[in-house]
């Protein structure tokens, strides 16, 4: 059995990281939704939105992943999930997105830790350094560097 995903973020965060999703796996279109939250919707009727969208997954499990904890999506998110068997994630960022849609098929308890798991590792301090092949000012603009 394939799990589901259903995004709740800040318009327009969800449509835009399930656009980015389904670049890397456009066959996930049917098992990936998104659920924009604009501002001038009351919350309740977002919240309806959302309910008849988990309706349409059927009884495949559900992970729902949000953007901030306590913002109006997460509340939303955490009355949708409230007295169900879906599993709620805060802080969706891409490579937790990415990681989890690649790990669909797996029980919906493991896709919490790859989606966690990828959230974590997915953000990391890189060291400063030139693009490779940028031009070496030093020497003739001409020249390419292509050993840094």
């Amino acid at each position: 059995m394939s799990n589901q995903l259903l995004i709740i973020a800040h318009a327009p965060l969800a449509s835009a990281l399930r656009e980015c999703a389904l670049h890397v796996y456009p066959d996930c279109a049917e098992k990936v939704a998104a659920v924009d939250v604009p501002p001038q919707e009351l919350p309740e009727d977002t919240l309806v939105r959302c309910r008849k969208m988990a309706q349409e997954f059927g009884q495949n499990g559900l992970l729902v992943m949000t953007d901030i904890y306590g913002a109006t999506p997460s509340n939303i998110a955490q009355k949708l999930v409230d007295a169900t068997d879906h599993k709620l994630v805060v802080g969706v960022n891409l490579p937790m997105l990415i990681r989890t849609v690649c790990y669909l098929d797996e029980s919906l308890d493991n896709l919490v830790q790859r989606a966690l798991s990828g959230g974590v590792k997915g953000v990391m301090q890189l060291a400063s350094s030139a693009p490779l092949y940028q031009v070496d000012k030093k020497n003739d603009s001409n020249q390419y560097n292509h050993q840094q």
